[in-house]
């Protein structure tokens, strides 16, 4: 411990709660500060990332439907996030499945959640299971140092069932004001991009400026195939930049979603495992195997 101090607390800290008031009445939240990164991890939903502030400053996207405990339509309940997880049965909308799947409903059990001289740790276990059926587990771990401008995190996804399954993965990264702002904009390295609707090939020229909220605006999404799998977004308005990296070899495909719609203010950075939708291509995991994803989130100052 440093002289200067007599408490990590002043420094860092951990703190779990439940929430007691309202729509967000139950869920059980990990409050996570480093000293530069703030976020909140929702153990009742999937052990998601809630928000993320830098240096007190929000970064992430949330809707107008907030945080809920209810489980009620999709469009109701969504709430954006720092990381929504979609999958692992759908991601996308799909006849006969869930909107973006059932992961983000399904309550973590943590393993570990420790605050020290070596930073932030949270552990968890996510099962997806069923009687004469799947049984897929995935592990999270989320860490970060103290002092560090970078969140990470590393998802393994293990078959525990004595036969080959599937999945589709699909991190869905959100970016709200004051982050998100007319005049930001998003830098990658694209192979391709290709537009989902009519209206986004319409305005593929902007597809990486941000322009200020409109009423009623049509949302847009691209795929892209990048060089590298790293995403900036940059608001030199407030002298920042967002940067999500992330494993290009377990996540090839890349979709941005983006809405200047008037309250519905949002820009989505999504690795995924496919396309989605009806495009969706289920990925094979045989019995016993396992698969790794990481996203590493940084803030930094321009």
């Amino acid at each position: 411990m440093d002289g200067r101090i007599s408490n990590l607390r002043q420094v860092a800290s951990l703190r779990r709660y439940e929430m007691k008031e309202g729509r967000e009445k139950g869920l059980e939240i990990i409050d996570c500060d480093n000293g530069k990164l703030r976020f909140l991890l929702n153990v009742s939903k999937g052990l998601d990332i809630m928000q993320l502030y830098h240096e007190g400053q929000n970064v992430s996207f949330l809707s107008k439907n907030a945080f809920t405990a209810r489980e009620i339509p999709f469009l109701n309940r969504f709430e954006g996030g720092m990381l929504y997880t979609c999958g692992l049965d759908n991601a996308g909308g799909r006849e006969g499945y869930t909107q973006h799947g059932t992961y983000h409903e399904t309550t973590a059990e943590i393993i570990c959640a420790r605050c020290d001289e070596n930073g932030i740790y949270v552990e968890a276990e996510i099962r997806a299971s069923a009687l004469f059926g799947k049984n897929l587990l995935l592990r999270r771990k989320i860490w970060s140092a103290i002092g560090e401008e970078t969140l990470h995190l590393e998802d393994t996804l293990t078959n525990e069932a004595f036969v080959d399954d599937e999945y589709v993965l699909l991190y869905h990264v959100n970016v709200g004001y004051p982050m998100l702002d007319e005049g930001a904009k998003i830098e990658l390295d694209p192979l391709s991009v290709q537009a989902v609707t009519p209206y986004a090939e319409q305005t593929m020229a902007s597809r990486y400026e941000m322009s200020a909220p409109k009423p009623a605006e049509e949302e847009v999404c691209y795929y892209h195939t990048l060089k590298t799998p790293r995403v900036a977004f940059i608001n030199e308005k407030i002298g920042k930049k967002f940067t999500l990296g992330y494993s290009g070899d377990t996540l090839p495909v890349f979709l941005e979603w983006k809405s200047m719609a008037s309250g519905d203010y949002a820009v989505g950075l999504e690795p995924c495992t496919s396309k989605i939708g009806d495009s969706t291509v289920m990925q094979p995991l045989k019995a016993g195997a396992s698969v790794k994803f990481s996203l590493d989130l940084s803030v930094n100052k321009l």
